[in-house]
């Protein structure tokens, strides 16, 4: 299984990822970003992987180990409130996971975290990344708006658009 699934990173181009994610829907996520986080004081990260790096793919890297990397590189877990949260996909491994940092982790629980991931698999599995994505940036946006709710100064810590690797 190991060697099939590196030959699949390796084989697909990287451009791939576009076709999935074309300039449209990525504006469309990151105005949803925008939206959901003027409504609480959590930060939002969306990273889309098409190929992983091949270092990782030697280790046999999973998806949820990269995607806590991803969390520490990118900074999600340093926000003021300890209320960020990183949706990661990773396209080619078919696999969602989100990251949540403690503040609202311990709130909401992995059960919640793991039903929006199964959610939105189905809807990827239907072919509709679109609506997929979106109603999970809709369901974080309630978990963040019921245990964050904006109130005064509500800074973006972290940048809106989603990220393409």
């Amino acid at each position: 299984m190991q060697l099939k699934r590196i030959f699949r990173h390796l084989i697909l181009p990287h451009w791939w990822v576009r076709r999935v994610f074309p300039p449209d829907l990525l504006r469309r996520v990151e105005q949803a970003i925008t939206a959901s986080e003027s409504a609480h004081r959590g930060e939002l990260r969306v990273v889309v992987e098409g190929n992983l790096p091949l270092p990782g793919l030697l280790r046999g890297q999973s998806a949820r180990a990269r995607a806590i990397e991803l969390f520490s590189q990118l900074r999600v877990w340093d926000t003021a409130e300890n209320s960020g949260v990183l949706i990661y996909l990773q396209l080619i491994d078919r696999r969602v996971e989100i990251v949540a940092d403690r503040g609202i982790d311990a709130r909401v629980g992995q059960e919640f975290w793991d039903g929006v991931c199964r959610q939105m698999e189905g809807a990827f599995r239907a072919g509709d990344f679109a609506e997929g994505t979106l109603r999970a940036l809709t369901a974080i946006t309630e978990a963040l708006r019921t245990h964050f709710p904006a109130s005064g100064e509500n800074p973006n810590e972290l940048t809106d658009a989603p990220l393409l690797l």
